[in-house]
């Protein structure tokens, strides 16, 4: 690599944001190279100065607010002296940038066919025939079914993935030297970012690509990078080979980063769920990872059982909108839920998870079926009954920020339940929610402060904090660790776990992260189109799944091992099948299959 010329070189980039008195700097004295063909993770958590480096690449920052010094030279040529006519040359001709939120990147009132041609018209000169032609040319080369037909629809009429396929597609309309790939794959499910890692290899190998690769995510690290940039407070504090680097990490913050990604495989042996360990940054020293004290007793009446739940949605069309059909999100699922135990709800983004999770809390009413908690018939509950219930039922939602009202200080928010409820006065509740924040790893001093002033893990253990002010029995935690950095995404589900050890809890956890979904579990139930294909105990389903949608999910899953480096999954790029069925639609009836004790398959 080293013997050709660069495609991008940084030398002693500093990028500072102005403070109230002086310039504040988020990036500092960063130097690397990119050559052709070589993909360059840059990885640490939020806040190290990852997206401002590659913003600051792309001169995408304000030039009033931001100050970006040192030297950025693409293909031989300085970007930082270029005007900003100049630089609307470069991005897209010669570098482009694919972001981690493809929805905020699209024009919601455009097609994305129009989006992608107005990029080669604008660029190219191209005609609407020629520029239709190559847009779906593009689209194809990004494994797009059915491309023609979906010309013509919105961004809203794309999953996840799909959308950030047409991201990709945009990017590579004018075949740029250079790919800057922004957390590409972070929000989307496991199988989606296996099939979009597949993607950019194919294309890197065909077009002969640089790619920028900026994640926080070892286990893609290792499946994709050549070399690796590891950055911690706006500086580099290691950088090597990719292999080199996972092979002997020389930084305590590289271990720490590594010893936080969970390993599918780790957790053979064991019975019970295990923490992650945990790292002092400063001496790289690691803890040994403790499992968990409590044994699900299966023989007991359960906290929760649910039977054959099922949870519609009208699709209504006409003039009058009349109903013309109906969305089967959930169909007829059936599961128990233990004191103490921790039942995981997989699948993909469409599957009907959270729906579950909402209606066995009755955020939503089920369509029909029976859920019974704790001596509630929930289906059936007064207005009294259903808030003596949600007492001892709480939810964790994925985003603490939207979770928080943005206007109330966090104190304020953690006493309102209870006050709420009339469990306790002012004072008291005020005692209560400082024990909380401190159980949950935060300062009691901390209740002054407002939602912003946290960060996205800080923000989180608030939310739980908040879950457990009315001592509940069960928490329902959709999809709560999802979007954090690796390592607060460590210390999150440690605490989870010594809460339910401490205070015997139950969790419905919903996730698409397998790896994590290995670690946490005593019990799995895979869910697919809105039914569960196969339950069971977690090591059952691990190390013996039945289901093909159930192999897949854990195929998908990235592996923190530089040796898998060029290997491609060849993951069908299909979307998950609609589940809107026309006005009458009975579903037929589904057998289980036993495979052995507690671990139940679909035939």
């Amino acid at each position: 690599m080293a013997t050709a010329q660069p495609v991008l070189k940084v030398e002693n980039l500093t990028t500072s944001f102005q403070g109230d008195d002086d310039w504040l700097p988020v990036v500092r004295n960063l130097s690397f190279e990119v050559y052709p063909g070589e993909t360059l993770a840059i990885v640490g958590e939020s806040g190290s100065g990852k997206s401002v480096t590659s913003l600051s690449v792309m001169r995408l920052l304000k030039a009033r607010t931001s100050k970006i010094e040192g030297s950025v030279t693409l293909n031989q040529r300085g970007l930082l002296g270029l005007s900003e006519k100049q630089m609307r040359e470069v991005r897209g001709n010669e570098v482009a940038m694919i972001f981690q939120e493809p929805m905020t990147s699209l024009n919601p009132t455009f097609t994305l066919g129009r989006q992608i041609a107005e990029t080669l018209k604008t660029h190219r000169g191209m005609g609407s025939k020629a520029a239709r032609e190559e847009t779906l040319r593009l689209l194809e080369k990004v494994r797009i079914p059915n491309a023609s037909a979906r010309f013509d629809e919105y961004p809203h009429q794309f999953s996840g993935g799909m959308r950030q396929r047409v991201m990709i597609a945009m990017a590579l309309a004018l075949k740029p030297k250079l790919l800057i790939a922004d957390e590409p794959t972070t929000a989307l499910d496991v199988t989606i970012q296996g099939q979009i890692l597949d993607l950019i290899k194919t294309l890197q190998e065909e077009e002969g690509m640089a790619v920028l690769f900026i994640t926080h995510d070892m286990g893609v690290v290792a499946e994709i990078a050549d070399r690796t940039l590891v950055m911690y407070r706006g500086e580099v504090v290691e950088s090597g080979d990719t292999a080199d680097l996972f092979r002997d990490p020389q930084h305590p913050y590289t271990r720490a980063l590594l010893a936080a990604v969970p390993r599918l495989g780790s957790m053979r042996g064991r019975s019970r769920p295990l923490r992650f360990p945990t790292i002092d940054r400063q001496t790289g020293l690691a803890n040994e990872p403790r499992e968990s004290a409590i044994q699900v007793d299966a023989r007991q009446t359960p906290l929760l059982s649910v039977k054959n739940l099922s949870a519609r949605f009208p699709v209504r069309g006409g003039i009058l909108g009349r109903p013309v059909g109906a969305v089967h999100a959930v169909e007829n699922i059936s599961f128990d839920l233990f004191a103490g135990e921790t039942l995981s709800l997989v699948g993909e983004s469409g599957c009907g998870k959270s729906t579950t999770g909402r209606a066995v809390t009755r955020l939503l009413k089920p369509y029909g079926g029976q859920i019974d908690f704790d001596g509630f018939d929930v289906m059936n509950l007064s207005k009294t009954d259903l808030r003596a219930m949600r007492q001892r039922i709480q939810m964790i939602f994925q985003d603490p920020f939207a979770s928080l009202n943005p206007r109330m200080k966090i104190g304020d928010a953690l006493i309102e339940p209870i006050l709420q409820h009339r469990l306790a006065n002012k004072a008291e509740a005020l005692e209560k929610a400082a024990a909380l924040m401190d159980k949950v790893g935060l300062s009691p001093d901390m209740m002054r402060r407002y939602p912003h002033e946290f960060s996205g893990g800080q923000r989180q253990r608030i939310c739980i904090a908040r879950a457990l002010t009315l001592d509940p029995k069960v928490i329902v935690a959709d999809e709560s660790v999802s979007a954090l950095d690796v390592s607060v995404k460590a210390q999150v589900v440690n605490l989870l776990l010594d809460l339910q050890e401490s205070m015997n809890l139950s969790y419905l956890f919903i996730s698409h992260d397998m790896a994590v979904v290995e670690r946490v579990s005593h019990r799995v139930a895979v869910m697919y189109l809105g039914e569960i294909v196969e339950i069971g105990p977690r090591a059952a389903i691990f190390d013996n799944p039945q289901h093909d949608y159930t192999r897949k999910l854990i195929a998908s899953v990235p592996v923190p091992d530089p040796a898998r480096r060029g290997i491609k999954r060849h993951i069908k790029a299909d979307e998950l099948k609609s589940p809107v069925r026309p006005l009458g639609y009975q579903p037929s009836t589904r057998n289980y299959r036993q495979v052995s004790e507690g671990h139940w398959v679909l035939t």
